[in-house]
């Protein structure tokens, strides 16, 4: 696994995938070696992170670190290239010479020259936009949706410096090294393709946790709330959630999570004693929360590439109320355990509904739970993954298929997993 960022240095949903898909393919029996970035988190966190991660015996990381980590992760942006890291990865992947090579955010790591690394099976996740957008989000000039492609001054006007190799050809010529692309959501295919995006994309959603058994109808807790968890940015629509409960106070608002928006977020509440901020949360601890709420709710405004909190949600049998933008209505039409909005009128018509009717909360709970069972989680997501590395073994590579014949193994361990030589 090559990526930027990995728990517990990490901040975002795509660190956390990252980590669940490695823990679960080594609880399968099979090696996995993380490559990761530590500078980047330190950009913005000079301190250690206070949540802490177990990690299966199978996975060894590989932590990248400098003495000046702003100059590594500016060197990846605007060259496009490993820079510091360069020589350590290519006798990484000289030494090692995996069978699988797959690549998650690598933009604050190698940028798109890393793609090019080592001889393997080589597979990218599109968690983010990063391959279309200069600044991942498709949010333009950071107050609404991208719809019209302005990319230089929207760049400038986040403060970051104009990369140069997005303008050279350097991304096309690298992403020609990868396999296929991994791709989330129908939505996101959609707006890769249509910027002209040429690789094999292949759509294969997110996996939760741990998917809930079924379990009988109950009431609303005793403090009814509902819960938004994720990244305290503009773009994830926290704002609207708390100009909403301004002036509705049948229930609580619990926000778990951290980013740069937290403070104005916090300003914004003051005076509403029922919205809390719980900060920073470990995947396990939310578990509870996702059980307990009325609901969970999912604002972004901007084009999410999938919706895990949602998934998440459904998975431990509680519905989602989800902003109608992007990828997340795909995750509430398919499974039908919730409501989309488009406006905040249409928001609390459904926080109303679910509040007031125990019994359709239960039912929309069930529904998510059974779609998370069927389609999100780590049993289904293995087999689609496994199977997608098998049928490109098959087209070539041939020499490899030997030694991934245990790769189709999704229940216990692989009896002779030193012939997988791993990730």
């Amino acid at each position: 696994m090559v990526t930027t960022f990995y728990p517990p240095y990490h901040r975002g949903g795509d660190g956390v995938f990252v980590y669940r898909l490695s823990e679960a393919l080594s609880e399968r029996g099979h090696r996995v070696d993380v490559v990761h970035s530590v500078d980047a988190y330190r950009l913005q966190r000079p301190a250690e992170p206070a949540l802490t991660f177990s990690h299966h015996p199978r996975i060894t990381r590989y932590p990248l670190e400098s003495p000046r980590p702003l100059l590594s992760a500016l060197a990846a942006h605007q060259l496009g290239r490993p820079g510091f890291y360069a020589s350590r990865l290519m006798r990484l992947f000289e030494e090692r010479r995996y069978d699988v090579i797959h690549y998650h955010n690598v933009s604050l790591l190698g940028g798109p020259a890393v793609l090019r690394l080592g001889q393997a099976i080589k597979l990218y996740t599109t968690h983010e936009y990063w391959l279309i957008c200069p600044t991942h989000v498709l949010f333009a000039f950071n107050r609404k949706a991208c719809t019209r492609r302005r990319c230089l001054a929207c760049t400038l006007s986040y403060g970051r410096p104009p990369q140069g190799w997005r303008y050279s050809g350097a991304l096309a010529r690298s992403l020609a090294h990868v396999d296929a692309l991994l791709v989330p959501s129908q939505f996101a295919i959609e707006q890769h393709s249509a910027i002209g995006v040429d690789r094999p994309m292949i759509h294969l959603p997110h996996f939760v946790g741990e998917v809930a058994p079924a379990r009988a109808p109950g009431g609303p807790p005793a403090e009814p709330f509902f819960l938004y968890a994720g990244r305290l940015e503009k773009l994830k629509g926290v704002q609207d959630l708390i100009e909403l409960f301004r002036d509705y106070r049948a229930a609580r608002l619990l926000i778990a999570g951290d980013g740069t928006y937290r403070r104005h977020l916090q300003d914004q509440s003051r005076g509403l004693d029922h919205v809390r901020f719980l900060g920073p949360l470990h995947p396990s601890a939310l578990i509870e929360l996702y059980r307990s709420a009325l609901a969970v709710l999912v604002p972004s405004l901007c084009y999410e590439t999938f919706g895990l909190t949602a998934a998440e949600a459904l998975a431990q049998g509680t519905p989602a109320i989800v902003r109608r933008i992007g990828a997340l209505p795909e995750i509430v039409d398919s499974s039908g355990a919730g409501f989309t909005f488009e406006s905040l009128r249409q928001c609390r018509e459904a926080l109303e509904r679910i509040r007031l009717d125990p019994g359709l909360r239960a039912s929309l709970g069930e529904r998510g739970r059974a779609a998370a069972e069927r389609w999100w989680s780590a049993e289904a997501h293995l087999k689609r993954y496994l199977q997608i590395i098998e049928d490109r073994l098959a087209r070539g590579s041939s020499g490899r298929q030997g030694a991934l014949g245990a790769l189709g193994s999704l229940g216990e361990p692989a009896a002779k997993t030193d012939s997988v030589r791993g990730y």
